[in-house]
């Protein structure tokens, strides 16, 4: 009888645990956040049979109230994507319409995952990869990976060629009028990525 209570005991502060980080973690869990904590996985399947947390893809877990966030969803999947060109300028409020399906995802030129193959994909050396990178919250407030306004700026324009020019004005002419740029650090990136004078003469063409 003893061993039967500790056993419950056991379970309903296993499962309490696991419902506090689902609220810290803005409904969200994953097995290896359990596995660190010595939880078994176990634990994450009684909650889905339940229907306390439903799963999302594998190794992630939703409280069964949230709506899924799939910027999240594939960042948390996917830890080398970041999140680029037309895809980051909409999280900055520099996009003329909000992406379909399809993201413009950017990864180091060696990687490959079949899950990636529906985006847009951007490969880049490593001397470039982490340039520009920050975090930025998804709409439903999730945090994920993306690089910042400058290096979009300078993605879009050395992307030319795959990007829609009336979405590229327009996004410039955007960055242009926030408080907030930093054409210095335009310049030292798109010099970094050797593509200076092609960043400059498309920003001239813009202010004119």
């Amino acid at each position: 009888m003893k061993n039967t209570n500790i056993k419950r005991f056991k379970d309903k502060i296993n499962k309490e645990t696991i419902i506090e980080l689902i609220k810290v973690n803005n409904g969200y869990i994953t097995s290896k956040q359990i596995t660190d904590l010595g939880i078994h996985r176990m634990y994450l399947k009684i909650l889905t049979d339940k229907k306390v947390i439903e799963k999302v893809a594998p190794g992630i877990y939703i409280d069964s109230s949230k709506i899924e966030d799939n910027y999240y969803i594939l960042n948390i999947e996917l830890p080398k994507i970041i999140y680029s060109h037309m895809t980051a300028l909409y999280f900055h409020g520099l996009s003329i319409k909000a992406p379909d399906n399809k993201y413009d995802i950017t990864v180091p030129d060696n990687y490959f995952n079949y899950k990636i193959k529906d985006h847009n994909m951007f490969y880049v050396n490593s001397d470039i990869y982490n340039l520009g990178l920050t975090e930025v919250k998804t709409p439903m407030g999730n945090i994920v990976k993306a690089y910042d306004m400058e290096r979009c700026i300078c993605d879009i324009i050395r992307s030319i060629n795959r990007m829609d020019l009336e979405h590229v004005k327009y996004s410039i002419k955007k960055y242009l009028q926030r408080k907030d740029k930093n054409i210095t650090k335009l310049t030292e990136y798109a010099e970094k990525m050797g593509i200076k004078d092609k960043v400059i003469n498309f920003i001239s063409m813009i202010y004119e």
